[in-house]
Parts: C-alpha cells; structure tokens; sequence
C-alpha cells in the first residue's frame, strides 16, 4: 500500500479548519486561501494509513493563507472512505484564527481543546472556551459553532471538565 501524499492528508482538514464561515458564506472567504500552501511546525509527526490518522506534536503550528491553527497537539481523523471527518487540537490553549474577508475582523477562538466535525460543518471550543470577532465575545465551558447557520451554542460546563465555567458574552453596539 503506497502512502498518499502529506498535503493529501492535510489539504482537506485545513481547508474544513478554516473559520471563513464563523462570519461569511465560505465562498467569500479571502481569496487565495484555498490555494495557498499549507505549512506545519512540530516537535513530532505520527501518521498511520491504516487506521487514518495524523497526529502532531510538541508546539504545533499549521498555517494556510489567513487560517491558523496552533495546539500542544493536533490530530487529524480521515473515515473509512478516506475522507476527513475531524481534526482535534489540544493543549493549555489551543488557537484557531480566520480573516473572514479583507474588510472584516479576524475571528478567533481557544480552549484546552478545539474540534472541528467537517461533515457537519460544526466547530466545538472546549474548556475555557473563547471565540473573538472584532469587539464580540463568547466565554464559557464549551462553545459550539454551526458554521453554516452562524449559531453560537454555549454552555458552562463541558464533558469530562471539572469546574464550571459561567457562560459571558459582550456585544458591542453596530456603528
């Protein structure tokens, strides 16, 4: 069995980490993301075709075009067809950052960990959760984010987290 190539493996799962659609339709994400080159930093690279995992650590740090991910460790998931189903970042503060379009804010987010479901369309920030768009801000034990709906789901409390965490928002007024 020939090993697929490693853009093969990442193309898709940066391409579905990209945040474009926190605050756009994807098809007005900056231009020249898509096809801009993908560039990862690690400590440590752990890939497994059988099983269709990536895994990365030690100080990783993943860049494509405006999207930017960074994690303690990152694992990258594919299905049994081969396709990406979902990427995992972890660590004291995982990060995860978009320029949606030119002319818009920079959307962020972190938490101990960040899981993006691409068939879904659905990010998930974990324990002491943050998600940043220009002065907008959502805080909690566990944030969900329906990329395509623009839905914002949060709670205080997150599996498997000990402490509760109040949910906090802060909404600046439109200009």
């Amino acid at each position: 069995m020939t090993r697929p190539p490693l853009a093969s493996l990442l193309a898709p799962a940066l391409l579905g980490l990209s945040l474009t659609a926190l605050t756009t339709p994807p098809a007005q994400a900056l231009e020249g993301d898509a096809s801009a080159p993908i560039e990862v930093e690690a400590n440590q690279l752990d890939l497994d075709d059988r099983a269709g995992t990536a895994i990365y650590t030690g100080d990783v740090d993943i860049r494509q075009g405006s999207m930017h991910l960074t994690g303690d460790r990152v694992e990258i998931r594919r299905n049994a067809s081969g396709e990406l189903s979902h990427a995992i970042a972890t660590g004291e503060r995982a990060y995860i950052e978009q320029q949606p379009a030119p002319d818009e804010p920079l959307v962020r987010g972190w938490g101990r960990t960040i899981v993006y479901y691409v068939a879904e369309r659905r990010v998930e920030l974990i324990d002491r959760a943050e998600l940043h768009q220009g002065g907008d801000t959502f805080d909690g034990g566990y944030l969900e984010y329906f990329l395509d709906r623009r839905v914002v789901q949060a709670r205080s409390e997150a599996e498997g987290v000990q402490e509760r965490q109040r949910v906090r928002m802060t909404l600046q007024p439109e200009q």
